[in-house]
């Protein structure tokens, strides 16, 4: 599950921007929607149009792309492009994790952390032999080898466990690494829906691919999330989201 896990986060996309991608005008709007008479598509703006993109928190451009980008999309200074959801740029997976790869990244850890835990467990014999008096099965240097091996392996769980924690802490108030961040400038997070949607917009509704790098069809049609482009909000946070 370790390897599998880890590969699905090497090899999968973690989510691109499509180059010709555009938000929806607002028809209520009509003409006074800055998406409206201009040239955006085109991904060519000037001051004025920059100010009112700026200005605007549903319409995000990104000035190194050259092109729009999705809600909760970041630009990646490694990978020089917008990542969906992006969450951080992890140079032990040599990928970005982002909206379609995060669960397997979190399952990485998880994996990671109940195979260090056995190991642990396994040479917790052979360590306290060492603190024993009397006579012992193992060479000294093999006993040392496994007094050292132990000892790191104990730092690595506990980095792992602390590493996996911050992130169930994260998926459980329906931020990513970078949003974290900024939405410590506002009380209410709009994206916050309560823990247990929180989770299913990671790991869909269907259980069974819970513990497996993998998404179920009927997730993948049901759950606009699982794509990384549209992601409900709060209702009561709706009408601040409007001015």
């Amino acid at each position: 599950m370790v390897m599998w896990c880890y590969s699905s986060v090497v090899v999968t996309d973690p989510g691109g921007v499509p180059p010709n991608w555009r938000p929806l005008t607002d028809e209520e709007k009509g003409d006074a929607d800055p998406l409206v008479g201009s040239s955006y598509g085109s991904a060519q703006l000037d001051p004025k149009q920059s100010a009112m993109v700026a200005a605007s928190q549903e319409i995000r451009f990104c000035h190194k792309c050259k092109q729009f980008k999705p809600p909760r999309a970041h630009h990646c200074s490694v990978c020089r492009r917008c990542i969906l959801k992006m969450d951080h740029h992890c140079v032990w997976v040599v990928n970005c994790v982002g909206a379609l790869n995060y669960k397997y990244f979190l399952l990485f850890l998880f994996y990671t952390f109940l195979e260090t835990t056995l190991v642990s467990l396994l040479l917790l014999r052979v360590f306290m032999e060492f603190f024993m008096e009397g006579e012992i099965d193992e060479t000294p240097g093999s006993l040392a080898a496994t007094f050292i091996t132990f000892v790191l392996n104990i730092a690595f769980t506990l980095s792992i466990l602390g590493f996996l924690i911050m992130h169930i802490t994260l998926v459980g108030a329906n931020t990513s690494t970078i949003e974290a961040y900024e939405k410590k400038t506002s009380p209410k997070w709009r994206y916050d829906l309560g823990w247990k949607k929180n989770f299913e917009q990671v790991f869909g509704l269907d259980k069974k691919y819970w513990f497996i790098p993998a998404y179920s069809e009927d997730d993948l049609r049901r759950m606009p999330a699982l794509h990384g482009f549209e992601y409900p909000t709060r209702p009561d946070l709706e009408p601040l989201q409007q001015h």
